[in-house]
């Protein structure tokens, strides 16, 4: 492998440049940058400075994996362990979002089910903002989904969340919320035609 003689002896040892974890070339390692000019040329020492970058390089990969898992936003094959401290049932053939918002919202939900408890769970699974409204007189609250247009894809694990932590003689309902009929008036009619019923009710404009 050729590295080419301007890359030879242009770092000092220890000091990263390219990237955060060193010169990277073709995913490995470039060593040879942190060489004297000398060993250019010399075959043995690029193979195995060759051979050395592409184990430090995935090395460095493997340890950020690993990092990835210690952080939900990052999990994907960690989230079993996070579902398994938390005391959810893990599933997965559910996507790696359906999965971290389930998480997300049942660490956020830990303790007593306060109002501003469930908001932070509500919003957790349908990434916007939430409003609950509460009718102590009925024994029921009413989510509100102001943040999002129509209904949160995740809707099943906020169900099956709320079922996990409300007080049992609570009932509760969802609001959702849509487009203004106004705002469709923006849309000429081929525009319109063009998008579906569920496309149009949550049309935000351009």
């Amino acid at each position: 492998m050729s590295y080419g003689t301007n890359r030879y002896g242009q770092l000092p040892y220890g000091v990263a440049g390219g990237g955060e974890d060193g010169p990277d070339i073709e995913g490995q390692v470039d060593l040879m940058a942190y060489l004297p000019f000398y060993y250019e040329g010399v075959m043995e020492m690029e193979a195995l400075q060759e051979q050395l970058g592409l184990l430090l390089y995935a090395q460095q990969r493997s340890a950020q994996e690993m990092m990835n898992q210690r952080f939900i936003a990052s999990a994907t094959w960690g989230l079993e362990r996070w579902e398994r401290e938390l005391g959810i049932q893990s599933d997965p053939s559910r996507p790696y979002e359906w999965r971290r918002e389930v998480v997300l919202a049942k660490v956020r939900g830990s303790g007593t089910a306060t109002k501003a408890m469930l908001i932070r769970a509500a919003a957790a699974f349908s990434g916007g903002e939430v409003e609950i409204e509460e009718f102590p007189e009925e024994y029921r609250f009413e989510i509100q989904f102001v943040g999002v247009m129509g209904v949160p894809l995740n809707m099943a694990g906020l169900i099956q969340f709320l079922e996990e932590v409300k007080p049992a003689h609570l009932a509760y309902s969802f609001k959702y919320t849509y487009t203004w009929w106004d705002t469709l008036t923006q849309l000429s009619w081929d525009q319109a035609k063009s998008r579906t019923w569920n496309e149009l009710r949550v049309y935000e404009g351009e």
